[in-house]
């Protein structure tokens, strides 16, 4: 029996067709595929997504519906769900109905907290006992961040910021390469956002392991192993150490845009929202004292398609 789920992020558009599977993680690929449309572009200073960002989501879509028909996905074994650019938007009710009007496609929104939680059961089913038994995991997209304190793969605390690599970047990343006024303004803005999930803790404990997963975790990841073409089991449970982290970092910073766009593991949709996905990190390992980041390919997209199976 296969199933399909399709993750609308507000920078990525990403599905999976897939058959439950009993050896390694509980699904088998059939077919993967994942596009940058950018859907959240100028949300930050609109309030509603634009008609740019609408028109590139919906080719992505029909692309994927053709897919969904092809692989003989049923429209009853499809989940599609859309994050914090679609909950946010003044309109996002009326890019749902758009959707479904030219594809026949379903679309359900979902809170951050659903997101937060999604993308723990994703993330836990490809990461190691030892690390699901006491860990912060993180989740950065384009338009919010999650953060999620787990033991034994079970939530502790599920919290939701507006914390966004479209978001930071559309607001404050205003040179090429980027000054250390911007940089240091999308750091301090990511601190703040981190006490705040922190003063929601039911606890003063810390977590013993720091896991993150979504695109900016796994490309810096990528980028650090220079991993091409991508292999997600090379780099599920893989530790990036902060030394590495740092390293990387002040080597992308000194980097032009276009210089970026030479990095083979950084796509183009990426290599502007790599700065502030960079700023997250960095505000994440000083804020809670990390010396490591262990990566999870996994997450919010296979948890959408876990959930069907329940």
């Amino acid at each position: 029996m296969r199933y399909a789920a399709v993750d609308i992020g507000s920078n990525t558009i990403r599905l999976l067709i897939a058959e439950p599977s009993s050896n390694g993680t509980p699904w088998k690929t059939i077919y993967y595929a994942h596009r940058i449309a950018r859907l959240a572009e100028g949300l930050h200073h609109s309030g509603a997504l634009s008609a740019d960002g609408m028109a590139r989501a919906a080719r992505v879509l029909a692309e994927f519906a053709r897919d969904l028909s092809d692989f003989g996905v049923s429209p009853e074994h499809t989940a599609i769900v859309a994050t914090a650019a679609v909950r946010e938007a003044s309109n996002g009710e009326l890019f749902r109905q758009q959707i479904k009007e030219q594809t026949d496609l379903t679309i359900r929104t979902i809170s951050g907290q659903e997101e937060a939680a999604t993308s723990l059961a994703g993330s836990c089913a490809v990461l190691e006992p030892a690390t699901r038994e006491d860990m912060l995991l993180f989740d950065i997209g384009g338009g919010s961040t999650e953060f999620i304190r787990a033991k034994d793969g079970r939530a502790l605390d599920i919290c939701s910021r507006k914390l966004g690599t479209v978001r930071l970047v559309d607001a404050h990343l205003h040179t090429d390469p980027p000054s250390a006024a911007d940089y240091g303004t999308m750091l301090r803005i990511a601190d703040e956002h981190l006490s705040a999930a922190e003063a929601g803790w039911k606890d003063h404990h810390r977590p013993q392991y720091l896991v993150g997963t979504a695109g900016t975790v796994t490309t810096l990841a990528a980028t650090e192993l220079n991993l091409f073409p991508y292999q997600a089991e090379i780099l599920n449970n893989h530790r990036m150490g902060r030394k590495s982290f740092f390293s990387l970092r002040r080597r992308l910073l000194g980097m032009s845009h276009q210089e970026r766009l030479q990095i083979h593991t950084i796509e183009p949709g990426r290599c502007d929202l790599i700065i502030a996905g960079l700023a997250i990190i960095e505000a994440i390992f000083e804020h809670w004292n990390y010396n490591e980041l262990i990566i999870a390919d996994a997450g919010l997209l296979e948890g959408i398609w876990l959930n069907q199976l329940k």
